[in-house]
């Protein structure tokens, strides 16, 4: 179903300053979600707050992205994708002046919560530019926003150190994000035509308040797991419970003709690869990257191994990966054009298993452990341009934007559960008598994830073997739709 005026694309110009904005507004995303973590320490100071309590700083955020992405990309499919990206960079607005001028505790964890929207715009800019491009353009602004959304956050990794010592402050520094955040704002009122296709239907509240729950349940539960215990009774009641929710959260959506997401055609055998090489994909990228900043940091002479390097240095040294994902994702679309995106998936997880085999055989060289980093990061970033790309194309038109969510969900979740083993494997192989993890620990982390990477891409190969020849694929933009056996739009 489509909005009056028809579905014709726009001139080549047009769809060229409206995905220059939207890049802006993805390399903003990126720059406000890499200079978080680099700014806890200094935020744990100017609120004077304990360790656990920064934890939530960061966990808050990662919470309200949970319950509102799926949110936000079914309300952008039903009343215009344009209108919620606005409305997500005015959340987002909000709450980095909150956070800004937080005079305490509480004002600055609301502040954290309203910047969830973060995670929703990218879902939302798909959805816009698969309505506005042909199959073709489609796919280069998705590798476009993807690579600024990787350089921003390598950006605010990168910057967040020299911005705070040039504005000689926290609170000054994150008034500059602040300020950018509502820059964003004003730049969403130019020159962006809205999205013509609408989903038919209504928005299914219930259905959204319901996921939310279990989310919310399931990491928060995930994010105390270890100060409780992971075998407490809270624990293992927090995740029964959540994972039960779900399960009913699942039976209700499959039999609601409009509902918050198409279980269905999620778990259709063209869709449920990806979406499944989704959640893999997030348990390796989201899961490992705390751990090999903490392998750098380990220094010989105290744990027996690690490089200890500087806070600089590891900065510097921990850049590396994030470059290559930001290559990888920028030049996705033209190795897909070559070779198609089935085959970039598959040397995407190819690279990634070799890069955590790298890590353990270079573990004790500093040149090795980059490279094989590098060769991770890499790619990472094939897969963080073609898994998005491959899930919208394979949704159809009206439900663009709340397919691209739940896989960013499944993502999320992924990592949630990856950082929860992680902690359990570097809290049980320590070295004799101490709580310090051993080698043993970090080994471990690393081939579980090549063994991630490759349960991935046994994926790949077993099922959606149809032939993604680049010469096909302008003619294959109707024929990447899912079957609905409800007869309703599928796709999410």
């Amino acid at each position: 179903m489509t909005a009056p005026g028809g579905t014709e694309k726009v001139a080549a110009p047009r769809v060229t300053a409206v995905v220059g904005l939207l890049v802006v507004f993805e390399l903003v995303s990126g720059l406000l979600q890499g200079s978080g973590p680099a700014l806890v320490p200094a935020v744990q100071d100017w609120q004077s707050i304990s360790a656990s309590q920064a934890q939530w700083y960061m966990a808050v955020q990662f919470l309200a992205a949970a319950v509102g992405v799926p949110v936000f990309g079914r309300l952008g499919d039903l009343y215009g994708h344009r209108r919620l990206v606005r409305i997500a960079l005015v959340c987002i607005a909000a709450g980095t002046v909150l956070v800004a001028l937080a005079p305490n505790l509480t004002v600055l964890l609301v502040g954290r919560a309203l910047m969830g929207p973060l995670a929703a715009l990218l879902p939302l800019e798909i959805g816009l530019v698969r309505d506005r491009l042909d199959l073709e353009g489609a796919r280069r602004a998705v590798a476009l926003l993807v690579g600024a959304l990787t350089f921003g956050s390598v950006l605010g990794h990168g910057l967040a150190g020299p911005l705070l010592e040039l504005t000689g402050g926290v609170q000054a520094t994150l008034c500059v994000l602040a300020a950018i955040a509502c820059a964003c704002v004003a730049l969403s009122y130019c020159a962006i035509p809205e999205s013509r296709t609408r989903a038919p239907g209504r928005m299914d509240w219930a259905g959204a308040l319901l996921l939310g729950l279990a989310l919310l349940l399931f990491l928060g539960t995930m994010a105390r797991g270890q100060a409780w215990g992971w075998t407490s009774p809270r624990t293992l009641g927090g995740l029964v419970l959540s994972l039960s929710l779900l399960a009913w959260w699942v039976r209700l959506e499959r039999d609601r003709p409009h509902a918050l997401v198409d279980v269905r055609a999620v778990a259709h055998p063209r869709s449920a690869t990806y979406y499944v090489s989704g959640f893999l994909f997030g348990a390796v990228m989201l899961g490992g990257q705390a751990v090999g900043i903490s392998y750098l940091a380990a220094s010989t002479a105290d744990e027996g191994y690690g490089f200890g390097l500087t806070s600089w240095e590891i900065s510097a040294w921990g850049a590396v990966p994030h470059v290559l994902a930001f290559a990888g994702a920028s030049l996705v679309a033209r190795v897909a054009a070559r070779t198609g995106y089935r085959r970039v998936l598959l040397l995407a997880f190819t690279l990634m298993a070799a890069g955590n085999v790298g890590l353990i055989t270079g573990h004790a060289t500093l040149p090795l452990f980059a490279l094989a980093s590098a060769v991770s990061g890499f790619g990472m970033g094939l897969a963080l341009g073609g898994l998005p790309t491959l899930i919208a194309e394979r949704s159809t038109p009206d439900r663009t934007a709340s397919a691209t969510a739940v896989y960013n969900n499944l993502k999320t979740l992924g990592g949630s559960l990856a950082g929860a083993g992680s902690a359990v494997v570097l809290g049980s192989l320590v070295v004799r008598d101490t709580d310090v993890p051993a080698l043993s620990a970090y080994l471990t982390i690393w081939a579980l994830n090549a063994l991630l990477c490759v349960g991935a891409l046994a994926l790949q190969v077993l099922t959606n073997r149809e032939t993604d020849a680049p010469g096909a694929a302008k003619n294959r933009r109707s024929d990447t739709r899912p079957h609905s056996d409800a007869g309703t739009s599928a796709g999410a």
